[in-house]
């Protein structure tokens, strides 16, 4: 169901634009966002930052409520709709 879900989405071409809710986003939770869009774990999150994997949780509820998603899966939707990666792009931070 994610993969056919993650298809449908990724065949649609990102807006242009960032939408105006990334701007409610602080810089670390754009950080962790970008991350999770990668696929990363929070534990893989949490060792990239050098943060505890209960602030990374953090991050991400606040991520979460600021962008109206309802789970992590989402949140990756909300990556491919918006440009923050692209289909067949390395899963290695910029």
């Amino acid at each position: 169901m994610t993969r056919r879900l993650l298809e449908e989405f990724t065949a649609r071409r990102p807006t242009t634009r960032p939408p105006a809710a990334l701007g409610r986003l602080t810089p670390r939770e754009r950080e962790v966002l970008d991350l999770v869009v990668r696929g990363r774990s929070n534990t893989e999150i949490a060792r990239t930052l050098t943060v505890a994997e209960t602030t990374v949780k953090t991050h991400l509820a606040h991520i979460l409520g600021k962008l109206g998603l309802r789970d992590r899966v989402h949140a990756v939707v909300y990556g491919y709709e918006h440009g923050l990666i692209t289909p067949g792009a390395t899963t290695e931070p910029p």
